[in-house]
């Protein structure tokens, strides 16, 4: 494995994985979502697959969240995790190791980014996974006020929302109200039928921020003759650590990555 940092369009710092296998048949980009990092269990499963697939894989930290690229939680957006993942792209299609198309994978709101690119750039990607992805912010929003209502309306009461990392124990992390007032403005539904290349959902039976139903909402927008599955983990929340729940999704990963041709 090799580490690499480059700059984003803002001067930011952002810390990449690259591993390569002995022999490649293609390249493949993993992001992690909100408040996330390229170590978290799932990301992890997801890169070992991937790689014991004999793809190169891209893992990188997005910049304003807890991993290793710079920036401010506080400050992150949907359009900057977006963005990050395109610089990211930009810059390895100036590495020799670079191929086209690639498999994008990403959880959370790092599905979103790689469901937007495939939308915006149907032709360099080969497969797309949006793992528990939000694909639309009114949605997305319209569900925090279902499910978790004391929470979401505490937030915009005060202005910020506070938790801890479950992944990184004991790191605080708050976010304003803009953030949500940012993420209204993004909705992937609209060009939905960009999507033509195999796309896998999976998503976890009791998540309370992406649940089933919203991913189903992206699901029928797909054109007909698009490959897609859907998989619902039983008992899985938003964010898999159970390792009952992350041997689930290597496999389902895995068995998709196998019928790509």
């Amino acid at each position: 494995m090799q580490k690499f940092e480059i700059k984003n369009r803002k001067g930011l710092n952002i810390v990449i994985n690259v591993s390569v296998p002995e022999v490649s048949k293609g390249i493949s980009f993993l992001l992690h979502g909100l408040g996330g990092f390229k170590e978290q269990d799932h990301i992890k499963a997801l890169e070992s697959v991937l790689f014991e697939n004999n793809y190169i894989v891209i893992n990188f930290d997005a910049t304003n969240s807890i991993g290793e690229s710079e920036g401010k939680y506080e400050n992150t957006t949907m359009q900057n995790h977006y963005e990050d993942l395109f610089d990211v792209i930009s810059w390895a299609k100036k590495q020799e190791w670079y191929k086209e198309p690639f498999i994008i994978a990403g959880h959370s709101l790092g599905g979103f980014a790689v469901a937007k690119y495939a939308e915006e750039y149907p032709k360099e990607v080969k497969a797309l996974f949006p793992y528990a992805a939000v694909f639309s912010g009114e949605d997305n929003v319209k569900t925090s006020y279902r499910l978790r209502s004391e929470e979401i309306n505490k937030w915009k009461e005060t202005g910020w929302t506070h938790r801890k990392s479950n992944s990184k124990p004991g790191t605080e992390m708050k976010l304003p109200w803009s953030h949500i007032e940012e993420r209204l403005k993004h909705n992937l539904k609209t060009k939905a039928g960009e999507i033509t290349m195999p796309i896998l959902f999976v998503v976890g039976e009791n998540d309370t921020s992406c649940p089933p139903d919203d991913q189903r909402k992206f699901y029928d927008l797909l054109p007909k003759n698009t490959e897609k599955e859907f998989y619902i983990i039983k008992e899985a929340p938003h964010t898999f650590h159970d390792l009952e729940h992350l041997n689930q999704l290597k496999i389902i990963f895995n068995n998709w990555l196998k019928k790509l041709k």
